[in-house]
């Protein structure tokens, strides 16, 4: 397991805080047991920032026409709905919500070319509220593989105020290909054509980059 880049200076700001307010500790005289609890917590808070940007070791693994999940988290939603931003049709709309506990890193859930990558700004709500998916801020990204498109978006919740996403249209990916990171938790929705097989049930804990989302059929 690795720390991702995005949490670099926030590692650094809480090893920082963490050091000061044990000198402080030490520098004030305090009673050992109050030296010792300053420890103690400045260890806990710098290992629950760099947890937020854990980065683990997977190794992605599809057949042909499977997609992944492009993120951790709780299946919270699978339900068909119209997609009017890019492909303009109905689609199967199965969202992934993290927590501020899962990894925040986003993968290619399939190979293929770019040929979408749009951000929009928004609104904050919490993320697993019906309107989030069109409100919040929020990137719109689309790959087009062997069977064709497939969109899913970042979006960013109550907590998570920061999206990141490293592909651009034109640009080739491959399947397991870091696309993009949430800082804080949020939300992840792909949208899947009607007819796909998918494999995952509601309130089912997903892993990005290992476990099958949907198989596509084929063209």
């Amino acid at each position: 397991m690795t720390l991702h880049r995005e949490g670099y200076g926030l590692i650094a700001l809480a090893v920082a805080l963490g050091a000061g307010m044990v000198a402080l500790g030490w520098g004030l005289g305090a009673p050992k047991w109050v030296f010792w609890l300053l420890c103690a917590l400045a260890a806990v808070d710098v290992f629950l920032v760099a947890q937020f940007f854990r980065v683990p070791k997977r190794f992605p693994v599809a057949e042909e026409g499977q997609i992944l999940c492009p993120s951790d988290g709780k299946v919270v939603v699978i339900e068909e709905v119209q997609e009017s931003e890019v492909l303009g049709d109905k689609r199967i709309q199965v969202s992934i919500f993290m927590s501020p506990l899962n990894v925040h890193v986003q993968w290619a859930p399939m190979a293929g070319k770019v040929t979408h990558a749009n951000y929009h700004p928004g609104k904050y709500l919490v993320a697993w509220h019906p309107k989030s998916s069109t409100e919040n801020e929020r990137t719109t990204l689309v790959i087009e593989g062997s069977r064709g498109p497939v969109l899913f978006r970042q979006i960013a919740g109550a907590v998570a105020r920061r999206i990141r996403w490293y592909i651009q249209p034109e640009q080739q990916v491959e399947l397991g290909e870091e696309v993009g990171f949430i800082k804080f938790g949020s939300r992840i929705d792909v949208f899947l054509p009607l007819d796909a097989d998918i494999h995952v049930d509601l309130d089912q804990k997903v892993k990005g980059r290992e476990t099958i989302l949907a198989t596509l059929p084929k063209g």
